[in-house]
């Protein structure tokens, strides 16, 4: 949402996290600067309203202003403080236990990943990049540990990409099942 509301004006996320800009004069007194703030104010709720379902729109439709609109809606998705915390605490469990499962391939088992690591994000949790790269090759299987010390012993854990990490784990995958699979055609 942060984002979006950036897309059109930078300023627009900001009257959401701070709340609407300050008019002090009259209506038959504002200047031209008054009446960008209001107009600002306006077009950060718009969007807002425009950017939910029908369902969450009636949850925020009384609300006065864009602080007032997010501040119900993350209340309503994150819970109170307690209930972001028990969140974060089953995310980082998960995280901490993550393993790559039995017939699993390096695509969904990325995708799991980043649905944890995206999750904990946006409760305010992140991870290094390097973290996350140690805790991607702990999680494989003991069959990938050649091509996990070659990564390990051939790159920097700290500088290297998630993204280059998985592209060489899935070419790996792709010759590990041709291997297997033209074994299978020696063996009949």
């Amino acid at each position: 949402m942060e984002f979006f509301l950036q897309g059109p004006d930078f300023q627009l996320w900001t009257i959401i996290e701070d709340g609407d800009l300050a008019v002090t004069n009259t209506k038959d007194k504002w200047t031209d600067d008054d009446k960008k703030k209001l107009s600002q104010s306006s077009k950060a709720k718009s969007i807002l309203c425009c950017s939910l379902s029908k369902k969450e729109f009636n949850r925020i439709s009384a609300c006065r202003s864009a602080k007032e609109m997010w501040d119900k809606l993350k209340l309503t998705h994150e819970g109170t403080d307690k209930v972001r915390e028990t969140r974060i605490d089953i995310l980082v469990a998960q995280y901490e236990k993550f393993q790559m499962h039995s017939g699993e391939s390096i695509s969904q088992m990325y995708s799991r990943f980043t649905d944890i690591t995206n999750g904990l994000g946006g409760l305010g949790k992140r991870y290094e990049t390097g973290d996350m790269v140690r805790k991607i090759l702990r999680s494989l299987p003991t069959l990938w540990t050649p091509k996990v010390t070659a990564i390990e012993e051939a790159n920097d854990l700290m500088a290297i990409s998630l993204e280059k990490l998985i592209g060489s784990l899935m070419a790996h995958e792709i010759n590990m099942e041709r291997l297997g699979k033209s074994s299978t055609k020696k063996k009949i």
